[in-house]
């Protein structure tokens, strides 16, 4: 949701964190990976509770992901975007375009995770540059005390997606700061050996163990599974938060369909019919 200019309902949601400790069921969302503005608009229109917009293996940079945070607001659904790496100056840059809710990447250990949640407050209890009076973050110094308040706007997932953020989770966990945590099957599985087998019994493992540890630790975990069947299972496992799908996925497997219903097969066969 947008970040409101004068201090809303206590009880409302305005970051994934809030909507994640206000919520009675798990929160479902997708990947917006085409840099389109019209697409994201159109994603958070859907009724899914949460948005990805995703800067690491998408064509995203400052100005397409300000433009498809003006598309999504005033929308009823969380937007997280993440960047494509752990960087400063990146998520600096990203905080001032008014991201509220960053997933950072490839979180392999404390000091990673410190240095993450650091980018995100000003000092003296982090190192986020000083720009508000520029930023669409503060609405150009229209938030009232926006300096003052910056860290309760904001919300800091991190990834867990290899063996050693693995190892690491439960040190990871209990950094002051990291909301919740994030399972990575894809890049866990190439960390483990097996590449391209999300569902490897060693991977599914490993994310249930992650999925343990953030329980006992009472903060949030999250979880890509694109396959239903892994998602419930995740789900009753305890993750809090999903997600199901992709918006190139979706068109990439749908366009497919049309083509293999209304174009001629390969034997000379005609297209179905509806």
């Amino acid at each position: 949701m947008p970040l409101r200019v004068e201090p809303g309902n206590p009880d409302d949601a305005d970051t994934f964190r809030d909507a994640l400790a206000t919520a009675d069921r798990p929160l479902a969302g997708m990947w917006v990976c085409s840099g389109s503005p019209l697409i994201a608009e159109l994603c958070a229109g859907s009724g899914l509770d949460w948005l990805l917009i995703d800067a690491e293996h998408s064509p995203n940079g400052l100005e397409s992901i300000l433009a498809q945070l003006q598309a999504v607001n005033g929308y009823p659904v969380q937007v997280l975007v993440r960047p494509p790496v752990n960087d400063t100056v990146l998520i600096k840059q990203y905080l001032d375009l008014g991201v509220q809710n960053l997933l950072v990447p490839m979180v392999n250990s404390v000091q990673a995770a410190e240095a993450a949640v650091a980018a995100t407050r000003y000092p003296p209890h982090g190192v986020r540059g000083v720009g508000s009076a520029l930023a669409r973050a503060s609405r150009w110094n229209r938030v009232p005390d926006y300096l003052a308040r910056a860290s309760e706007t904001v919300s800091v997932t991190v990834q867990i997606e290899s063996t050693a953020a693995v190892e690491a989770v439960e040190e990871i966990l209990a950094v002051d700061g990291v909301d919740a945590i994030f399972l990575g099957p894809s890049d866990l599985a190439a960390s483990m050996g097996v590449l391209g087998q999300q569902e490897h019994p060693k991977v599914r493992a490993a994310v249930e163990r992650c999925l343990a540890a953030a329980k006992a630790a009472g903060k949030p975990a999250g979880v890509n599974a694109f396959n239903p069947t892994t998602a419930h299972s995740y789900l009753a496992a305890g993750a809090t938060f999903v997600l199901v799908g992709a918006d190139v996925a979706l068109l990439a497997r749908g366009s497919e369909a049309l083509a293999a219903a209304f174009t001629k097969a390969s034997d000379g066969e005609t297209p179905a019919s509806y």
